[in-house]
């Protein structure tokens, strides 16, 4: 088997989530998806796997993060600039926040920050890596 990556999102409205993600591009997986959780594919070895609360509850009994915190931010590659531009417009539209934090243009990388309606972070980018200056990092 391939090496993939699952994301496990606890999130509070299932249905607004699952359309959420499907503006961003995601396409659900109904083999992986029930009334519990809907699988959501970003690409064949990346999935987010979006889970009610009292699922979530059944993987930890950590507490959730307060409203407006952040643990982490999760990166999605795109194609364009434009298309970066599209994923931040899209979420601002279906339920999500655009524009988290300031747009950044590196000239060969460009991203934009988003949050999702249970305020998980993301950031799309676009990057040119032939572009890419030897102090890049």
């Amino acid at each position: 088997m391939a090496k993939s990556l699952f994301i496990s999102l606890p999130v509070s409205d299932l249905a607004a989530s699952t359309a959420f993600y499907k503006a961003l591009g995601f396409t659900p997986n109904p083999q992986l998806s029930g009334e519990d959780g809907a699988a959501m594919v970003w690409s064949e070895s990346i999935q987010v796997m979006l889970v009610t609360h009292a699922k979530w509850r059944t993987f930890t009994q950590r507490p959730f993060p307060p409203a407006g915190s952040c643990a982490l931010m999760l990166s999605l590659s795109l194609d364009s600039r434009a298309e970066v531009d599209a994923m931040n417009e899209a979420a601002a539209a279906h339920g999500g926040q655009a524009d988290v934090n300031p747009m950044e243009d590196h000239g060969f990388m460009y991203t934009r920050d988003l949050a999702d309606p249970d305020g998980h972070m993301w950031a799309a980018l676009w990057m040119d890596p032939a572009g890419m200056p030897a102090s890049a990092c």
